[in-house]
């Protein structure tokens, strides 16, 4: 019993107290936004982003993804990415085609360690998105910072999720959406500040 208090003191102190931040400044006009149609969603991940496949509380990279196989977790996030900002964006049925353009800041999903061991875990996902014509390339809105962070579940509510099909692929997918819409001014405003346990 006393070795199980050691390892979860040492586990929350690696992963620490931070905020689940879902915000941005001040969102797309639902007036100016009904008027869309997103033809196109891209993703841009600079090279300059680090990426770990260290399997710790809180590796010290930009982006951590092991939602899918092994592989480039660049283009996988940049797929997971791009399949949940179009999952949001298809609500938009105007006449005017545009393009959302997205570049990424940071993807630090949680680790299986974390899922396994960590008290709490949060999902950091956080890219600049603008607007810009379909046809001409003109910038409609400039970029703006997002923050779609996502609590990632762990121990047995982690089981039971996957279990229910909602995996960590699944539910931030489904985050993004929301959150693109609450910008996109199509859906609610999800932005919310938590204190919580997590990277």
């Amino acid at each position: 019993m006393f070795q199980k208090l050691i390892l979860f003191v040492a586990a929350l102190a690696l992963v620490g107290c931070t905020t689940i931040r879902v915000d941005y400044a001040d969102g797309v006009s639902a007036d100016v936004s009904r008027s869309w149609n997103v033809t196109d969603v891209t993703v841009t991940i600079p090279d300059t982003l680090t990426v770990s496949e260290r399997n710790s509380y809180a590796p010290d990279a930009d982006i951590v993804w092991y939602g899918d196989p092994p592989g480039d977790r660049r283009a996988q996030v940049e797929q997971v990415l791009k399949d949940g900002l179009l999952a949001g964006t298809s609500v938009l049925m105007g006449n005017r085609p545009v393009v959302l353009r997205t570049q990424l800041i940071e993807f630090h999903a949680v680790t299986p360690r974390s899922v396994a061991r960590a008290p709490g875990a949060i999902h950091n996902i956080s890219f600049f998105a603008w607007i810009e014509d379909a046809g001409t390339g003109e910038r409609i809105t400039e970029p703006e910072v997002i923050n779609a962070d996502l609590e990632a579940f762990v121990g047995a509510a982690a089981i039971i999720a996957v279990q229910q099909g909602q995996t960590q692929k699944v539910r931030i997918e489904a985050h993004l959406a929301e959150v693109i819409q609450g910008w996109l001014g199509a859906g609610p405003d999800p932005r919310k500040a938590v204190r919580a346990i997590g990277r």
